[in-house]
């Protein structure tokens, strides 16, 4: 029976400066995320345990330690809703904390936009503020760069690493049609740029493999780093680069839960081959039909769409939540899944309430109609990145929303709860917490440990290995009744 599916993101922010296209984006991010931390501050990173170059496929490259955040000064960290936030190649990153079910990852993914956008203003009013500052989720500049929005999934360590990538790279190349965030224009070295085509997605111009360990560079379908920040000999951490930063609340439900499925049904060994015979042409092609109707070959000899092979995954989706897994979050995901599908059988550009590249496309339109604009102007492409700007008094998603133009999953309330509660069914609440209760106490954190220091002799490492421990049922009693760390300390080793 597959094991239940703990996930969280990982979204590096674009970061600009208002008239200055030289400014230094590694130190701009560095202040924004210390003036927003304040105290927090002290409380550093604890890589020990971190493994980024050991490689799924079982190997690990000998590479002398690189210099870590603490070494370089960067800000780096642990926030009371038990989330990171910290500076990753010069974006200030926002790791959700662990959640359970795609709503919860929906409600903590915008707190972490709201953490953002917060940021901006409390930089605004210190006297640290130098040039202003502007945010966006995407994950492209428009000059060939992109940066990325991670999810990670918890696996069976049992399960083959070869099942994961027969299985998933169907799914992640089809996916597209309704994660993408969609982009104007193109940005591929095997392609010259194009400024009028219209993609689903921001990220797949920069996929040149299938397999492999990279992520800013050569990036793959499926990544393979091997680092479950869990039990080891238990769990794998399924680290997945593919996907983009979505705005619309429906699109990042859809593509963690649909996800989370499609990994349960693979650990549970019922899904089909659908191997294709050349994913990452596929997924480019993908990528480029707004009509969603490009069919490509699979290894067993049909040509489908993404669409369709969407229909083959659901389909069994369907049957699988039916007979092992029926529980209302599952059906959930299963009914909206089906919903988009539809939608995107009939008229894709019907879903601009739900589906983020949809929506834009929408409000380009628009703006060519209104002001007679060719797809090359260069004032589409500044409509494009103001989609993403996470202010919600200027972000034209955010626009979208506030005219109700837009559905929800999330209520505005559980988001502002959100930006300082940790989730309460996984170890997030007792990481959170014990940043709350207990801040002057921590040395150092990671999703694995906290490291306390109680005023004795040494420092006391709390492991936290396994993700559904640590829940407020488990920790609450104790940490009510530890009015300090070495109390806790104490009771933990009782």
């Amino acid at each position: 029976m597959a094991i239940p599916k703990v996930f969280g993101t990982e979204t590096e922010y674009g970061i600009a400066a208002v008239g200055q296209p030289d400014f230094n984006p590694v130190l701009a991010s560095s202040i924004l995320i210390s003036t927003y931390a304040g105290s927090l501050r002290r409380i550093r990173w604890d890589y020990e345990q971190e493994s980024p170059l050991r490689d799924a496929r079982g190997f690990e490259p000998v590479q002398a330690r690189e210099p870590g955040d603490e070494d370089l000064g960067l800000a780096n960290v642990i926030l009371p809703n038990g989330a990171r936030y910290y500076v990753d190649h010069a974006h200030p990153e926002y790791s959700t904390p662990e959640c359970l079910t795609p709503r919860a990852l929906v409600v903590h993914d915008k707190a972490g936009e709201r953490v953002l956008e917060r940021s901006l203003e409390e930089l605004g009013r210190s006297e640290m503020a130098g040039p202003t500052l502007q945010i966006y989720k995407n994950n492209s500049d428009g000059k060939g760069n992109s940066y990325g929005t991670h999810e990670n999934y918890l696996v069976d360590r049992a399960l083959p690493f070869g099942d994961i990538v027969r299985d998933l790279t169907p799914f992640f190349v089809s996916r597209q049609v309704f994660t993408g965030a969609g982009k104007l224009g193109a940005e591929a070295q095997w392609d010259e740029r194009d400024r009028s085509i219209y993609q689903l997605t921001q990220r797949a111009d920069f996929f040149e493999t299938e397999v492999g360990l990279e992520t800013t560079l050569k990036r793959p379908i499926i990544n393979t780093r091997d680092e479950p920040h869990a039990d080891p000999d238990k769990y794998r951490r399924l680290h997945v680069i593919v996907g983009d930063a979505n705005m619309c609340e429906v699109a990042t439900f859809l593509k963690i839960g649909t996800t989370a499925l499609v990994l349960k049904m693979i650990e549970d060994a019922v899904l089909p081959d659908l191997s294709l015979d050349a994913p990452v042409r596929s997924l480019h092609e993908v990528s480029r039909d707004i009509t969603c109707t490009t069919t490509f070959l699979l290894t067993d000899g049909r040509q489908l769409s993404a669409v369709q092979l969407q229909w083959e995954y659901l389909e069994h989706a369907k049957k699988y939540v039916e007979r092992e897994d029926d529980t209302p979050e599952n059906r959930e995901v299963v009914d909206r899944w089906e919903a988009v599908l539809v939608g995107l059988e009939s008229e894709p550009l019907s879903l601009h309430r739900e589906l983020d590249w949809v929506a834009k496309y929408r409000l380009l339109q628009g703006y060519r109609e209104r002001d007679g604009l060719a797809w090359s102007d260069h004032k589409l492409h500044l409509i494009d990145l103001q989609y993403h700007d996470i202010r919600r008094s200027k972000g034209l998603y955010y626009r979208l929303a506030a005219a109700g133009k837009v559905d929800r999953i999330a209520d505005d309330a559980d988001i502002e709860l959100a930006v300082m509660e940790p989730p309460e069914d996984t170890r997030a609440y007792f990481r959170g917490r014990c940043i709350s209760r207990y801040p002057d106490a921590i040395a150092a954190a990671s999703w694995d440990s906290l490291i306390m220091d109680t005023g004795r002799d040494a420092l006391q490492r709390i492991p936290m290995r396994e993700p559904l421990r640590g829940t407020k049922a488990h920790v609450e009693e104790l940490l009510q009744a530890s009015a300090d760390a070495a109390t806790l300390v104490d009771q933990l080793n009782g």
